[in-house]
């Protein structure tokens, strides 16, 4: 579903055709908070999520706060046709993507032969292969125009195995790979990608995987603006990796030079639960 925007102005203070913004999962948490602040920075946007109601909200706030065009598509990328149906309205509406945001994913808490098969299935839908769609039908349009930023948001999570939360740290350790091996590639083309690993986060992650009670999230969490910031900073200076945060840096360069064993029972230890 496609709401039209609420405004028409398509040029920036300066008198120069703005850029265009898509972010997915823009409803809550670090997507949320991306979009104000490119919303702030001057960049027209491109919001999805499945909230009609939150997206609505959000983008008439951000209109009348910045005069910037807003659209809202909702969509479902846990659904195999989600990214096409982003692609085909924004390729309808005419609007070119000079900047993606792959923000959208959840993850499951608890033993993997605990978990229902649907939830990790939706996992990998989600964090990996609509992220992977959605960059497959931007990227072209990039080519062609010999520029573009890509942002795919993955986690601390990606550097190391994840007891108790298996397949979500598994995806996201994709979304690191995939993510440096086509910012390699695309360079050529005038186009960067960076892949955002932010640690502990203050956002409804938590909530929805469950995880409230571990030893993970009763530690120090980062705001959530604070690391949307840092991933917008990142993005802007074309920067491949960026880990905001100096706690979140050392553990993810400390991993790196542990024996994989050791590491994967730290992980397990963070993860437990503390009642």
């Amino acid at each position: 579903m496609v709401l039209p925007a609420f405004a028409a102005a398509t040029l920036n203070p300066a008198g120069k055709v703005r850029e265009t913004v898509l972010i997915t999962g823009a409803s809550s948490g670090i997507g949320l908070d991306l979009a104000k602040i490119f919303a702030a920075k001057k960049f027209d946007l491109v919001l999805t999520a499945r909230s009609h109601a939150k997206l609505t909200e959000l983008a008439r706030q951000l209109e009348k706060e910045h005069d910037i065009e807003v659209h809202v598509i909702v969509a479902d990328l846990a659904r195999p046709d989600g990214p096409h149906q982003i692609f085909s309205e924004v390729t309808r509406l005419g609007l070119p993507v000079d900047n993606l945001i792959n923000n959208a994913g959840f993850g499951a808490y608890g033993e993997f032969t605990d978990i229902p098969l649907t939830s990790e299935l939706e996992m990998i839908q989600v964090n990996i292969t609509a992220l992977t769609h959605l960059t497959k039908l931007t990227v072209p349009q990039m080519v062609k125009r010999r520029r573009g930023r890509i942002m795919n948001v993955a986690s601390t999570a990606a550097f190391q195995p994840g007891p108790l939360m298996a397949v979500y740290y598994a995806t996201k350790a994709y979304v690191l790979s995939f993510s440096e091996a086509i910012a390699n590639e695309l360079k050529p083309h005038g186009i960067t990608v960076t892949c955002l690993c932010p640690g502990a986060t203050a956002t409804e992650f938590a909530a929805r995987a469950d995880m409230e009670k571990s030893r993970l999230f009763k530690m120090h969490k980062m705001k959530s603006p604070a690391v949307a910031m840092a991933g917008y900073k990142g993005m802007m200076r074309g920067k491949t990796l960026i880990v905001p945060g100096l706690l979140n840096k050392a553990l993810a360069q400390s991993v790196r030079v542990s024996p994989r064993k050791v590491v994967t029972a730290v992980a397990r230890s963070i993860q437990e639960r503390t009642e």
